[in-house]
């Protein structure tokens, strides 16, 4: 039987290798944070919700991402094992909470997945074309047609490009930490040197009128003005997922102590100045109502009259998801290995290869998995269900840094949460995670509202799939839970 999540003993062979450093952190961090954050969301959520304001959604998306990033900080650095959210969820609350946040972690990283290397195939696509080639679109559509909008294709079809690329993704991860790393810091260091050209020659081309009005009066629920800035904020919150794999690179840190809390801090830091950078350009070129397409930094370059440029960035777009993709595989099975280790999993998926350190059946599985559902599903419809997953997983990991400071307060914490705050009822009520949570609530009502008007004028298929995967969700883990299997530590 594999050893339970958090023992700290692993049996022989199953060991992950400590070789990643605090520079290697910030880059799986960045390599998974920007991506998607910069190449789509801005266009998307300046067009349909908050216009120029998008910046401010960034902002406020970035702080209250900080706040659970100091939660995580101290977790990961009092308990540096593969699992994260997770594992943290087990040690305070036991079986039944932690399996469900880990059911909402399988969520965020599986459609994430399958989302990224969808996008990642609409640039490649675009490229082709630029170059005067194109690929089958027998190959590139996905099987189940969008809710709105034809076919482009008749006859048998499945978006097998995405599959492949996220093959591809697993493939380079399983052979190992260490040369994961070496891979994603020649991408992040490709798609960072495209978006400072992008920058440097867009800010000479903004047209401050445009940022006018900043935040535009409302249209309608969560459509522009102040509700609009708020579901703006909800979904650029999908851009922060890479926290969760940066705490999850704990298990494989050579000093998890001192380099995670760095890692994450620095990732946040990082990617929302870019963020912020990359949206007051992409809104200061084109008008906001024009960007809802799904390559809105490279139709800034076309605006312009860089069409030369704009195939290079498209070359940049590919590398940041590229990126995103490796690093969001390598958090997923690192999650698959901790619930493998804990018997929730099969316990096949927590065999570590004795040369590489790397799960690779665990990470054979991930891609696998998402790379079905992109192949078979048009992702776009369920972006919001990300987002929940992402929030889900962010308020457990505020609550359990509240409760393991009453429940274990001799846990060696070499970076703990700022501020200050007070033990009351078996939890500790921290300023900063108290915030977090908060913050995540609410993101979380103001999704599922939305998804509920969706519903009602005709468009249910989002709130279709969430309700059917907690469904699915509650009987498989009240069915753990009566096995007899002890689940955690």
């Amino acid at each position: 039987m594999s050893p339970p999540v958090g023992s700290g003993v692993h049996a022989s062979g199953n060991a992950l290798h400590r070789t990643l450093g605090a520079r290697d952190l910030v880059l799986l961090g960045i390599g998974c944070v920007v991506g998607a954050g910069i190449y789509i969301l801005p266009g998307v959520a300046a067009a349909d919700y908050a216009g120029p304001a998008v910046t401010i959604a960034f902002l406020l998306a970035g702080a209250g991402c900080l706040l659970t990033g100091l939660c995580y900080a101290e977790l990961a650095a009092a308990m540096p094992e593969a699992g994260a959210a997770y594992l943290y969820a087990a040690r305070a609350f036991g079986a039944r909470p932690a399996l469900w946040v880990g059911w909402m972690l399988m969520l965020e990283y599986w459609l994430a997945g399958a989302t990224v290397a969808t996008g990642f195939i609409a640039y490649l696509q675009s490229l082709l074309h630029d170059c005067g080639m194109s690929m089958p679109q027998s190959l590139v559509t996905a099987t189940i047609a969008p809710a709105h909008g034809a076919a482009s294709s008749t006859g048998p079809r499945a978006d097998i490009a995405a599959m492949l690329a996220l093959g591809l993704a697993g493939f380079a991860l399983m052979f190992g930490a260490r040369v994961t790393a070496h891979a994603n810091t020649a991408l992040v260091a490709v798609k960072i040197g495209v978006l400072a050209l992008f920058l440097v020659v867009g800010f000479s081309h903004v047209h401050p009128g445009l940022w006018h009005p900043f935040l535009p009066p409302s249209d309608g629920p969560f459509h522009y003005g102040p509700s609009g800035l708020v579901r703006a904020t909800s979904i650029v919150f999908f851009a922060y997922l890479g926290f969760d794999a940066v705490a999850n690179g704990a298990a494989e840190a050579r000093r998890p102590g001192r380099d995670v809390p760095f890692g994450l801090i620095m990732t946040l830091l990082v990617s929302t100045a870019l963020y912020i950078a990359v949206a007051l350009v992409v809104t200061g070129i084109v008008p906001y109502r024009q960007l809802d397409v799904p390559d809105p930094v490279a139709r800034v370059m076309s605006a312009i009259g860089y069409s030369g440029l704009s195939s290079l960035i498209k070359v940049g777009a590919l590398a940041g998801l590229g990126s995103v993709m490796l690093v969001n595989t390598y958090g997923h099975s690192r999650i698959c290995l901790s619930m493998a280790r804990a018997g929730v999993l099969p316990g096949w998926m927590a065999r570590v290869d004795t040369t590489s350190g790397a799960p690779r059946a665990g990470i054979a599985a991930t891609a696998f998995a998402a790379g079905v559902v992109a192949a078979l599903f048009p992702i776009s419809i369920l972006a919001d269900v990300v987002s929940l997953g992402t929030m889900a997983a962010f308020a457990g990991v505020a609550l359990s840094a509240m409760r393991l400071r009453v429940s274990e307060p001799d846990l060696p914490r070499r970076f703990r949460i700022p501020l200050g705050g007070v033990a009351r009822w078996g939890l500790w009520f921290g300023i900063v995670p108290v915030a977090a949570f908060a913050v995540c609530c609410t993101m979380i009502g103001v999704v599922l509202t939305d998804l509920t008007l969706q519903a009602a004028t005709g468009h249910p298929a989002p709130l279709i799939f969430l309700g059917a995967y907690i469904v699915a969700g509650a009987i498989l883990i009240e069915r753990m839970m009566r096995s007899g299997r002890r689940l955690t530590p």
